[in-house]
């Protein structure tokens, strides 16, 4: 997937998941699944919706006239900025057709590039795992368990007790309980309380809490409550995927790799491997790339599921031909291990990249089936780790960024910085406007001597920010010089608070006068 957000970082203003949203609509038109849409295909489409007698001419004219490279096809960057050019209001004739086969990309489109549509098969599965998440907690007690088919989340979560308590179970004590208002009759003023905490929380975790606001919540804004509901589930089931929690993740080490080397891999990336190390072991020739179009046919998760557990989980999923009956089959198969969690069977049919994410980290963190490492392994490795495995400091901005809802994700500060495009973002956060992102390299793949210029550039606008970068170049931030983008990075951190204390100055000031 990450080639697909690098196509989409040209357009900061769209969120993880609405690109996902987008790439799901582009999947629609590619049907033979090979990354661009040709007439062949498009015709198909339009008959589909109708158009039985439209000639291959016009098919070929609607292709080119959104064909920037000429190629004769719409690949996923053109698809992309197709959709870009309908929200600022121009439309082509392949544009509309969008609009008509996708509602989700409609809603998008309508409301400008805001996501204002939600899957109800994530709403009912996030509401199945707060049932279980929370049912021992007091806290909860009277609240739930919620109906999961009745939308009574968006009302039930208005008081933000549930989402405190959520916050919690995904990264423990983050808030003390004791602050958290829970009475049996609580004011409007209560419920914003306990809602403003959730989302500083929520903040102070890493999820991206930019737009979200109190009053969001209480009126039951759908998008915006499943959306901050996804990250807080994410961070929860993804934070102890790393060696320091499992060091038996040494094992997925390729040949010629060194512990660096897995240490820089997102926890999506780790659970890809770790999935592609079982199916290896399984002496299967199968491998998934992603946790969508990979598994739509179940046959690596029968895998999985057996290299796993042997002794519960079997191979007869893989008799039965019918997709939907397969993916029904595994996912009995999960439920002897305790892991039927997240997933119903047309979320595997239809490749939901979410909830089958949900599903193997689940999973993952139930029964990795990784060897214990040796002692003299686990003596070396622990060497390693406090050696090498990063400061406090690079964790804290980590959070700090992801926070502001700068996408991609940051996972390692010094990897993800390379190519100056996530740091010229935050700039942009900082000190709004301050980036002219035509001077910006964005169009992947970006090579070396790409991403030393962002880094350059970031440098210069840092230096108008009367940033203190005597003997800093982008050559360092590209080379992932630590101590000089830990300097670069706690300016931009500092700037940015400065900046907060000094509105907050003017408005009281203003409240004064």
């Amino acid at each position: 997937m990450a080639d697909i957000y690098a196509a989409a970082s040209k357009y900061p203003e769209w969120s993880r998941d609405v690109v996902d949203e987008f790439y799901e609509a582009f999947k629609n038109y590619d049907l033979d699944g090979n990354g661009s849409i040709d007439a062949k295909e498009l015709k198909t489409i339009l008959k589909g919706l109708g158009q039985e007698n439209i000639t291959d001419l016009e098919i070929k004219k609607q292709i080119a006239e959104v064909d920037t490279d000429k190629s004769g096809t719409i690949e996923w960057p053109e698809f992309l900025r197709v959709i870009h050019q309908l929200t600022k209001g121009k439309t082509s004739a392949f544009g509309q057709h969008v609009t008509k086969t996708s509602k989700n990309v409609q809603k998008i489109v309508t409301a400008s590039g805001g996501a204002h549509s939600f899957s109800e098969e994530e709403a009912v599965s996030f509401v199945e795992h707060i049932n279980s998440a929370l049912r021992d907690n007091p806290l909860c007690k009277g609240r739930l368990p919620l109906n999961p088919n009745n939308g009574e989340i968006f009302k039930k979560i208005a008081d933000g007790v549930i989402l405190c308590c959520l916050i919690n179970d995904a990264v423990p004590d983050t808030i003390d309980t004791r602050v958290i208002n829970n009475k049996e009759k609580m004011t409007t003023f209560m419920w914003t309380e306990n809602l403003n905490l959730a989302i500083n929380s929520a903040k102070a975790i890493g999820c991206s809490v930019v737009n979200v606001g109190a009053a969001d919540i209480q009126q039951g804004i759908e998008h915006i409550i499943l959306g901050l509901i996804w990250q807080i589930v994410r961070i929860g089931l993804l934070s102890s995927i790393s060696l320091s929690n499992h060091p038996e993740l040494f094992r997925l080490l390729e040949q010629g790799e060194e512990i660096g080397d897995l240490l820089k891999l997102s926890p999506e990336q780790i659970l890809l491997r770790w999935f592609n190390y079982h199916l290896k072991k399984a002496n299967s020739p199968k491998r998934v790339k992603n946790f969508a179009g990979d598994i739509k046919d179940s046959e690596a998760y029968t895998i999985l599921l057996n290299q796993l557990s042997p002794d519960k989980c079997n191979k007869s999923p893989l008799q039965t031909n019918d997709l939907t009956q397969r993916a029904t089959k595994v996912l009995e198969q999960a439920d002897k291990i305790g892991c039927r969690k997240f997933l119903q069977p047309a979320d595997i049919v239809k490749g939901n990249p979410k909830l089958n994410l949900a599903f193997v980290a689940n999973l993952f963190n139930t029964l990795p089936g990784l060897d214990p490492l040796s002692e003299e392994e686990r003596a070396g490795l622990d060497q390693w780790l406090f050696n090498s495995e990063g400061t406090r400091e690079a964790r804290a901005f980590c959070l700090w960024i992801n926070s502001l809802g700068i996408d991609p994700f940051v996972n390692n500060l010094f990897e993800d910085l390379r190519d100056g495009i996530i740091i010229l973002k935050v700039m942009d956060v900082v000190q709004p406007g301050i980036v002219d992102w035509s001077k910006v390299n964005t169009k992947a793949p970006l090579n070396k001597f790409k991403k030393v210029e962002n880094c350059n550039y970031a440098i210069v606008l840092g230096k108008q920010m009367k940033f203190s970068l005597v003997g800093i170049g982008g050559t360092d931030i590209h080379d992932g010089n630590q101590t000089l983008t830990l300097a670069l990075v706690w300016q931009l951190m500092k700037a940015h608070v400065l900046s907060i204390l000094k509105s907050w100055d003017q408005m009281l000031m203003k409240m004064q006068w």
